[in-house]
């Protein structure tokens, strides 16, 4: 089912097992980059989930994958992927609907801005079949090394953290507390140019952030929680989703 086509590309469900494993294998190019060659990144949620696809029209290469975890409210939080590292108690007094976005990635080879356009396009035509009033998940910064992310880290604290009733606590073993250990403050252009485009994209539709990073070694990449609550995207970002989804 083709959800969206704008420009060169094309938004698409998984519909195959051929298709989730096309999306376990650009996943797998991307977050478990290394010298030698990587297998299919896939884990349980995969079964749980619908994958989308982001594809160029000519050819039919596969640019950018996510997946995607609807739940009916705060009630079914202990079921998505997040609750596996942060502790999401608040959460679970949400009371609209939600949609958990995973594993999120481009082709290391694909630098066209487009594609993530592209990409919010289709889930912003999900988010309003679905009637979805928060929109979370993990955002990545790649590396584990904290030290250089000062910056980006010390702009999530001072502008960007959850509010209380919903910030998630800590339940990983090991963890990076920004919130608690900075006291720098930040360059505001050094922060953004360290800030991954997926987590620029979330802050500028008013997201926020857990209070700590996830240090995950298998992947090698330092996660925040990341929400969106729908009604708090400004207006002049909800009318360009609009116009990107129409």
């Amino acid at each position: 089912m083709q959800l969206l086509r704008k420009g060169r590309y094309s938004v698409r469900f998984a519909a195959s097992e051929a298709d989730l494993l096309a999306a376990q294998q650009l996943r797998g190019q991307t977050f478990r980059r290394s010298g030698a060659p990587v297998g299919p990144d896939a884990d349980p949620f995969d079964a749980l989930c619908r994958h989308l696809l982001v594809e160029e029209g000519t050819g039919g290469r596969l640019v950018c994958t996510f997946r995607l975890m609807s739940l009916s409210g705060g009630a079914d939080i202990s079921q998505c992927y997040s609750s596996q590292y942060y502790g999401l108690a608040g959460l679970s007094g949400y009371p609209g609907r939600m949609i958990e976005i995973g594993r999120f990635c481009i082709h290391p080879q694909v630098k066209d801005p487009d594609v993530l356009r592209v990409a919010w396009g289709a889930l912003t035509r999900l988010v309003e079949a679905e009637r979805a009033d928060l929109l979370f998940g993990c955002t990545s910064f790649e590396g584990i090394r904290a030290a250089d992310y000062l910056d980006a880290f010390a702009m999530l604290k001072a502008r960007h953290l959850a509010p209380p009733r919903w910030r998630p606590a800590v339940k990983a073993l090991q963890v990076f507390r920004f919130a608690a250990r900075l006291r720098r403050r930040p360059d505001p252009r050094r922060g953004l140019l360290a800030m991954p485009p997926l987590l620029r994209t979330y802050l500028t539709m008013g997201g926020w952030v857990s209070d700590h990073a996830v240090v995950d070694a298998e992947l090698n990449r330092l996660h925040v929680f990341t929400g969106v609550e729908v009604s708090s995207i400004p207006p002049a970002r909800a009318r360009l989703l609009q116009a990107i989804s129409g």
